[in-house]
């Protein structure tokens, strides 16, 4: 027994989707998701049934936070068994039970947690993972390098959630198995198997109503038709409604293809918005490197990363034509890079810690000397902004004058797509604060270009200048 939507008792049977999945399952498997398609339940109530009939197994449930780990416990897993016929129960008893976990007479058991790092178990179901790589990056880890480790070859693994952006273990994972499922690889008991599951096959996503679409809505629609999704009326008028009511989070909650899915806005992310504009706009798109100088704006990093971000100026466009990162690297080394790229040079950008002093092989100098000696000149420090929010603003008023070249600063946009608010797991809100993470550094580099004096625009080369590269 469930508890169907209207919260009622009603006898489990299973969908269409659900079925589908179980006779496509692989054993180990990943399930890239829209909304309430009933893929959580069913993965219980069959980790459920395997315990229940094959004595000494252990299964573990996952989720990205500790209500939901205790809701998915109560509500469908003790639920179901509390359900079960009497003489079934009296069969196979509940030898212990609290609101995590349950022990029953054959040696199966079922928990619940965060993370379950310590165990050995032969199900393990991962909920919203992509959420938790998002939300809470060490517990993550935790899942990756413990949780995963605790279940063996033969064994069954599987991971559901919706998408969470172009970063975290989830996507990388969903990637890996897509590029293996495209290329027609057969899969190891070790590789997991991607499944894709749109809002749109499901039919309770319908609509009878008339429904007006705007230009938009229509360019949607004709984009996915030349990608073979042809939705019925009834679809698209339960879609324009449905995003009306989601804006931003859509293509997150009720994606159409996998790549809409990972494309989409990121919760607590600063700039969404921006980021959304600009892709609609064309300006984030492979760019020319024109005759004319370029400029770089840095994010420095001592025990963390250095970024570089390089720009040139068309009249009002601000044009980031490349990028560059590392970790632990000597000043010679950046200099190094700038020479390899080819480009010439009218300023380098340096934040104000730039003028922070460092210890150098002779003596202690600024940061901004050791790198003019390396050979990265002229330096420019600029002035150290008020607060954080006031960055942020400058960001936000910089976007529609910027153009991201897509290839060259790949890292640049995963990194303005993921720069994001610190998460408050006792609060469960949003804090007022950004979480300083690996996407941190190159945010910052393009903050410094927010900043900047206002430019003049660009010089175009002159007779014996070096070119730079396209």
């Amino acid at each position: 027994m469930v508890q169907d939507e209207d919260g009622a008792s009603v006898p489990f049977c299973l969908r269409p989707l659900q079925e589908q999945f179980l006779q496509h399952a692989h054993g180990f498997d990943l399930l890239l998701k829209a909304r309430q398609l009933g893929f959580t339940t069913v993965i219980q109530l069959d980790y459920l049934d395997d315990c229940l009939f094959i004595p000494n197994t252990a299964a573990g449930v996952i989720a990205h936070n500790r209500e939901d780990a205790e809701a998915f416990f109560h509500n469908k897993i003790r639920f179901a068994y509390d359900n079960l016929p009497q003489e079934f129960r009296d069969l196979v008893p509940a030898t212990q039970d609290s609101t995590r976990s349950m022990r029953f007479g054959n040696g199966s058991s079922i928990r619940v947690g965060t993370s379950l790092r310590s165990g050995t178990f032969q199900r393990l179901h991962i909920s919203e993972y992509g959420k938790l790589c998002a939300k809470f990056p060490e517990k993550a880890k935790e899942v990756k390098s413990g949780a995963l480790n605790t279940v063996h070859v033969g064994q069954k693994i599987r991971i559901e959630s919706t998408a969470e952006g172009h970063s975290g273990h989830f996507f990388d994972l969903c990637k890996a198995a897509q590029d293996r499922q495209l290329q027609g690889e057969s899969l190891t008991p070790l590789d997991f198997k991607f499944h894709f599951f749109p809002w749109y096959l499901d039919e309770k996503y319908q609509l009878a109503n008339d429904v007006g679409e705007t230009v938009e809505d229509q360019e949607h629609f004709d984009k996915l038709e030349g990608l073979g999704v042809v939705l019925t009326r009834q679809q698209r008028a339960w879609y324009v409604k449905k995003a009306e009511q989601q804006q931003d989070d859509m293509k997150r909650e009720f994606p159409t293809t996998p790549e809409e899915a990972f494309e989409a806005s990121i919760e607590g992310a600063y700039f969404s918005k921006q980021m959304a504009k600009a892709r609609q706009e064309g300006r984030i798109s492979r760019l020319p490197v024109e005759d004319r100088s370029v400029y770089t704006t840095w994010d420095l990093g001592l025990n963390d990363s250095t970024a570089i971000t390089f720009w040139q100026d068309s009249g009002h466009e601000r044009r980031a034509i490349d990028y560059y990162e590392n970790n632990g690297e000597s000043w010679g080394h950046y200099a190094g890079v700038l020479l390899q790229k080819g480009y010439s040079y009218s300023r380098h950008y340096f934040p104000h810690d730039g003028a922070q002093r460092q210890q150098g092989v002779d003596s202690v100098k600024k940061k901004w000397e050791i790198a003019t000696e390396a050979g990265i000149a002229p330096i420019d420090i600029l002035g150290r902004i008020p607060t954080e929010k006031h960055g942020i603003d400058e960001s936000r008023s910089f976007f529609p004058t910027v153009w991201i070249d897509e290839t060259r600063c790949s890292r640049l946009i995963t990194c303005l797509d993921n720069y994001r608010k610190e998460w408050d797991d006792n609060k469960a809100v949003w804090k007022d604060r950004a979480r300083h993470d690996e996407f941190s550094h190159g945010y910052k580099s393009f903050e410094a270009a927010a900043i900047r004096p206002t430019p003049v625009v660009s010089r175009p080369f002159k007779s014996g200048m070096r070119k730079g590269v396209v």
